[in-house]
């Protein structure tokens, strides 16, 4: 696992312990609330749900329209996606990290794993700010790889046991509230593995941030983009940072919404 090719593991397991306890400490608290903040935290969490709900389609749908925007205006310097990545990756001394072509789109993505940088089509082949702003963010994280970056290490570590709970998370969910009366504790375990995509959605923000601040500060830095276009490579990586925002939120929302329907079934017992 990737987790064990770095040193310092003491260090992000202190991470992951302290995130672990703040959900614990959470988890009392919202449980001995009194009743009736219970109904009112309840209430809101669900107006909220809906409210990130919107706000989620409305930048996904931004994202999209920037995107495709800047994938009209072509790069200056006339490089490709490919090109950009490759150029990056040689600038900060990485020689052992593919740059691949990979179907779909937006699906471009950092593979620390097969060390590979996966270009969507358009990103691979285009010559625009936004193949030159996608391809550079994920070289950011190739560059967080190679650098052990905390946060990165951490979100690998979480990976196997997110890939596990993603798969059956909604079905022990969905049979703790039928069950609730019944059997009260498998919708605790719902909670629980709901708990660790909660928290890796957390701890993607600053790996996201980072990654894009690695990216426009080398295409800065290495004239790649001019300033105009710098701006606008800028805009397109806010709105796709947004999107890990808005969802990191709305996992938090949904979580504590599972957690008072617990607490609220254990003060009717």
């Amino acid at each position: 696992m990737l987790w064990y090719k770095f040193s310092g593991k003491a260090s992000k397991c202190h991470h992951f312990i302290s995130k672990s306890y703040f959900f614990s400490v959470g988890f009392e608290v919202v449980i001995n609330l009194p009743p009736f903040w219970k109904r009112f935290l309840m209430n809101s969490i669900l107006l909220v749900s809906l409210i990130f709900l919107a706000i989620s389609f409305l930048v996904s749908s931004a994202l999209k329209g920037k995107f495709t925007r800047y994938a009209q205006i072509p790069l200056a310097k006339g490089l490709s996606g490919k090109e950009i990545a490759e150029k990056m990756l040689r600038r900060n001394g990485i020689y052992d990290v593919q740059v691949i072509s990979v179907n779909g789109y937006l699906s471009d993505h950092y593979d620390p794993f097969k060390k590979t940088v996966n270009l969507s089509p358009d990103v691979f082949n285009g010559r625009s700010i936004a193949s030159a702003a996608v391809a550079a963010h994920e070289c950011g994280h190739a560059v967080q790889h190679a650098t052990a970056y905390s946060w990165l290490i951490l979100r690998s570590r979480l990976i196997p046991f997110v890939q596990f709970s993603s798969n059956i998370v909604q079905w022990v969910l969905l049979a703790g509230i039928l069950m609730i009366n019944i059997f009260p504790g498998l919708l605790l375990a719902g909670i629980i593995l709901f708990a660790l995509t909660t928290i890796f959605s957390v701890v993607t923000l600053p790996v996201e941030y980072d990654a894009s601040n690695r990216a426009l500060d080398w295409l800065e830095t290495d004239n790649v983009t001019l300033p105009q276009e710098h701006d606008k490579a800028k805009d397109a990586l806010k709105w796709a940072a947004l999107t890990y925002v808005v969802a990191a939120l709305a996992s938090i929302a949904t979580l504590l919404q599972y957690i008072l329907i617990f607490s609220n079934s254990r003060d009717r017992r």
